[in-house]
């Protein structure tokens, strides 16, 4: 079966990590987070992918040129121009002659991809929508449903008192390859917008499959560093790393009056000195080196970061070559050694 993921996005959600690597690249537990997205996928069967990219794809090139799954046939379509939801999906699903699933590229989810699909199947649907419940819905798109799940109406961004329900659309979907035909050729166009109320004004069989399984939208520093940590914790499923333990790199150093609390991930080629504390959750990348006395707890660390004697990192992220002087005391910063556009807000 299947799947398109759309990765054509800039990530300005996720800056200041995104001006040096692309939001589907960016590490989790030490993997790109789009490759824990495509095993989860494969684990169901679904082995077919499809990368709608946009944005600076040569680094997903590189990536998967090196570290291709066999059992995996991944493809890529380019877009020119952004194309919105539906109109990367028209591009990249022009030979798709079957039932397929698409996934927005910053959610991940534990969910029963083979119970969704069964679910759409038994429906007759033409599209079916994966719901999340969430606290606050007047950040996403509300779904709201009959007693059987048939969708009746969306509600995009609601204010509180428009709000009817807590089930938002998760940013998957099954769909039946006659739905790309209300999408045009070459145009921008949303499926939140555009195709999926266009359906429903034509009476077309569209469905919700309301699911309380993990799901996170990553698009923040914040959500970031909460789904390493759950991930990390065993809080969701993860095909690349099963939580709740110490994992170290054969090739780093680590002395042994080092005090290390789980769930700690250290990449290859690290150095830890003398007297280092390292409280879970943590992740360092590959080539780090943490110096005499540092403290680094609930923090990420990617490759090559050096963390000077006796700092204190503490709920941070640290893209790679970061430096930190000894004695600092970093709590709650997400740092990169690439500083993006001076006009830049975010």
């Amino acid at each position: 079966m299947k799947a398109i993921i759309l990765v054509g996005g800039e990530g300005t959600r996720l800056r200041p990590l995104t001006y040096t690597v692309v939001k589907s690249m960016v590490p989790v537990v030490n993997k790109p987070f789009i490759e824990h997205v495509i095993l989860r996928l494969a684990e169901h069967g679904i082995n077919e992918i499809v990368l709608a990219m946009g944005y600076k794809p040569d680094s997903i090139f590189e990536y998967f040129r090196n570290n291709s799954e066999p059992n995996i046939k991944l493809s890529y379509s380019l877009e020119e121009k952004p194309l919105g939801t539906a109109g990367a999906v028209k591009r990249a699903g022009s030979q798709v002659k079957e039932t397929f699933f698409v996934l927005n590229g910053d959610v991940y989810t534990d969910i029963d991809y083979t119970d969704m699909l069964n679910f759409h199947r038994n429906n007759k649907a033409k599209a079916t929508i994966a719901l999340t419940r969430v606290e606050d819905p007047t950040k996403f798109g509300v779904v709201e449903t009959d007693q059987n799940g048939r969708v009746q109406r969306f509600i995009e961004k609601p204010s509180w008192d428009k709000v009817t329900s807590h089930w938002i659309n998760a940013g998957i979907y099954i769909l039946e390859p006659d739905v790309l035909n209300y999408i045009p050729e070459g145009e921008f166009y949303m499926f939140e917008r555009a195709v999926f109320p266009e359906m429903l004004e034509k009476g077309e069989p569209v469905y919700a499959y309301a699911s309380d399984a993990y799901w996170i939208d990553m698009g923040t520093p914040e959500k970031y560093h909460q789904l390493n940590c759950n991930i990390l914790g065993g809080n969701c499923v993860s095909p690349l790393h099963s939580g709740d333990k110490i994992v170290i790199d054969s090739s780093s150093k680590v002395h042994p009056t080092a005090r290390i609390t789980p769930p700690v991930i250290i990449g290859g080629g690290c150095v830890i000195e003398e007297g280092v504390e390292l409280k879970g959750p943590v992740v360092l990348g590959k080539g780090c080196l943490i110096k005499k006395g540092a403290v680094i707890e609930n923090s990420l660390l990617w490759d090559n970061v050096t963390v000077g004697e006796n700092a204190f990192i503490i709920n941070s992220i640290l893209a790679s070559g970061v430096n930190i002087n000894d004695k600092a005391r970093l709590e709650g910063q997400t740092l990169n050694r690439e500083p993006g556009p001076a006009t830049d807000k975010n």
